[in-house]
């Protein structure tokens, strides 16, 4: 069994495994706790500490055997955000109309969460991993992933902080999907279709982003552009600010 552990194939079946089992789940009962990227993060740790407890190896060492098929899987991460570009083009007339509103509301909006971030993170003593690890979850996990972790400084604590990226980004977008017909309701969103549509790509990704396409196209359009723009601006400002913060 240890020999099948550390081939390529144990990450890439256990990733496809417990996604498909959320699937299954959620088709079945449709509610939030059963989101297939929620359900299929749960199950991986959990089948990771079993297999763990069962063969006597530290669990680190099992994730790291996993990561080897788990990263071909990763990869295809940056081709799907790359297509987002897509939508983004066909509605290239509301980037036009809009763009200084897009960009203005995104810049600042992240802004604002990432000194409430800094803020909260030191009145709870989060480490400073976990604190910068919390700084880019605006952006989808493609984007998020690889800054968290140069942020921190690579190796081993850059793979550390890059795994809370993750975390975070997942929750983020099965909280605002689960939320997302009370959010429109408490905030009167429906009466701004742009201002959801940005809202709901950037807190939620890509499950946001369809919440968003289900809501209207608009809102699906905004959606898919500010996911675009708000990786642009997190990859410029978070590092600059993260520096200036002495986190690096």
């Amino acid at each position: 069994m240890l020999s099948v552990l550390n081939t390529p194939f144990w990450g890439i079946f256990l990733t496809i495994i417990v996604y498909w089992i959320g699937q299954q789940l959620f088709k079945k009962y449709p509610i939030f706790i059963f989101q297939p990227l929620f359900i299929g993060m749960v199950l991986g740790i959990l089948i990771l500490i079993g297999l763990s407890s069962l063969l006597k190896e530290p669990t680190t060492v099992l994730y790291q055997q996993y990561k080897v098929g788990g990263d071909f899987i990763f990869w295809f991460l940056s081709p799907a955000t790359m297509a987002f570009a897509v939508p983004l083009y066909k509605r290239r007339d509301l980037v036009k109309r809009y763009w200084l509103r897009i960009f203005t509301s995104l810049f600042v909006g992240l802004t604002i969460a990432l000194f409430l971030i800094l803020i909260i993170s030191r009145l709870f003593g989060l480490s400073k991993i976990a604190t910068i690890a919390m700084l880019p979850q605006a952006a989808t996990t493609a984007i998020a992933l690889p800054i968290s972790s140069v942020i921190a400084g690579g190796g081993q604590v850059g793979a550390m902080a890059a795994s809370i990226t993750a975390m975070a980004v997942i929750v983020n977008a099965v909280v605002i999907y689960a939320l997302g017909d009370q959010l429109i309701k408490w905030f009167k969103l429906d009466k701004d279709p742009i201002g959801l549509g940005l809202s709901f790509g950037t807190a939620g990704h890509t499950i946001g982003s369809a919440k968003a396409i289900e809501v209207g196209e608009v809102e699906g359009a905004m959606a898919s552009i500010s996911m675009v723009v708000i990786g642009l601006i997190v990859d410029l400002i978070v590092p600059t600010f993260a520096k200036l913060m002495g986190l690096m």
